[in-house]
This record gives C-alpha cells, structure tokens and sequence, in this order.
C-alpha cells in the first residue's frame, strides 16, 4: 500500500478545498510518488494533508471520474495499472479524435498562428529534453496535442478529449523511454507543426496518424530500457 507520507507529499492548511488537495494528489500519481498499482488510503491521506477525510473523499472521487484512479468494490481505491489492452484503447481514442480535428484545422484560415504556436511549444520540449526533465517533457506533449484539438474551434470535441487527459497523461508518463532517439520525439513534433502552418492536408493526416505509430510496442520498448537491457530495436 502507497504511504503518503515521508516528505513527499506537501501538507496542506485545514483551510484547503478538495480540489487544491485532488491536486497533490494527481501530482503525486503523474510525478510517481504513487506508483501505478498502489492503493490510496483515505485516512492516511487526510492525516498527511492535515485535513479531514472528507475533502480527501471528494478528491479522490473527482479522480476516479478522471480516471486517474480505480475504484474496486470491497478493496480500495487504486492508480490503475495500463494493461496493453488500456494502452491501445486509449490511443485509439486519441487518434480518432485528432485526425478529425485536423481535418479541420487545415481547412481553416490563420493556421499560420496555430504552428507559430506549436514550434514555441516544440522549442520548450527540446529544453525539458536536454535536462531529461520528462515528465515536464510529457506536459508539453500533451499540450501540444491539445492546442491542435482546440484549434478546431470545437467545444464538444475538445471536452471529449479533455476526459482523456488524465489517462493520456499517464501513458505519455510510461512511453517517454521508449522513442528510438530523443531526436526523434522532437523531430516529429517540428514536422507536425511544419505541415499544420502548410497547404497538404492529406500530408498533415497522413504525418499524424504514423506519429501515433504503435503505443504497444513503444511502451515495451520504454520498459526494456528502463531495465537497462539491450539489443532493443528501432522503430
């Protein structure tokens, strides 16, 4: 069971709402101090925040609804472990929601300030890349995706895709490894916003769809690293 204490979690005034402490706690989920598969212990939490149980029973509610977390009936609260299943689902989701976001995008006037927009992103990422700061790079790959989706000026679309957000968040948290060369995450992204500021729809879609690639394969490769082995191929 994840303890949450032991300095990492930051103790918060009685005076905090639930939503300052759903907070933290995302935090503590997406930074891993609550590692995937770790049960979340209501009365723990309320005593390391120095709060009472019930603002803590609110956020963790607010992120079971994001799924950030898991509810299981008669165990407990959980941070979800991402099956491969999950993984491919979720990404899914995802594409299909920005291919036809794209769609119109490109066929919108003023793109040029969206990828003018996008490259500013792509520079902050090269930086959090150099310091090998990923879950910051992770943010802003997320950011950068959802710039595109709210580009289309749709708000239905882009509240479907916000209720991804969480568990985008932790997949892009478990695939940053996995990218045969840190060049290559960025490079793709340029390319990405190169083809939005562009006149080739289909050469934007078509970009899109192979940047999603294979999450799955990706993801076994992030983990073959982080377990130091070798020989991991190339995608």
């Amino acid at each position: 069971m994840a303890q949450a204490n032991g300095g990492k979690v930051k103790r918060l005034a009685r005076t905090t709402l639930s939503g300052q402490v759903s907070e933290q706690i995302r935090v503590s989920i997406l930074d891993g101090t609550f590692p995937l598969g770790a049960q979340l212990n209501e009365m723990e939490l309320a005593a390391s925040f120095g709060v009472s149980r019930g603002p803590v029973r609110e956020a963790l509610q607010r992120l079971i609804q994001e799924g950030l977390l898991r509810s299981e009936p008669h165990r407990g609260v959980f941070v979800p472990e991402l099956s491969d299943e999950d993984l491919q689902d979720i990404y899914f989701v995802r594409k299909s929601l920005e291919l036809v976001a794209l769609r119109r995008v490109m066929g919108l006037p003023g793109r040029t300030a969206l990828a003018k927009k996008l490259k500013a992103i792509v520079r902050q990422m090269e930086v959090s890349v150099r310091r090998e700061d990923w879950p910051r790079t992770a943010e802003l790959d997320l950011e950068f995706h959802r710039e595109l989706v709210d580009a289309a000026g749709s708000h239905r679309l882009s509240r479907g895709y916000a209720t991804l957000q969480a568990e985008t968040m932790l997949c892009l948290h478990k695939l940053m490894g996995g990218y045969r060369t840190n060049k290559a995450l960025i490079d793709e992204h340029k390319l990405l916003a190169d083809l939005v500021g562009g006149d080739d729809a289909e050469a934007a879609l078509k970009e899109l769809d192979r940047h999603f690639g294979d999450p799955v394969r990706t993801l076994h490769k992030a983990n073959a690293l982080r377990q130091g082995k070798t020989g991991v191929a190339a995608e």
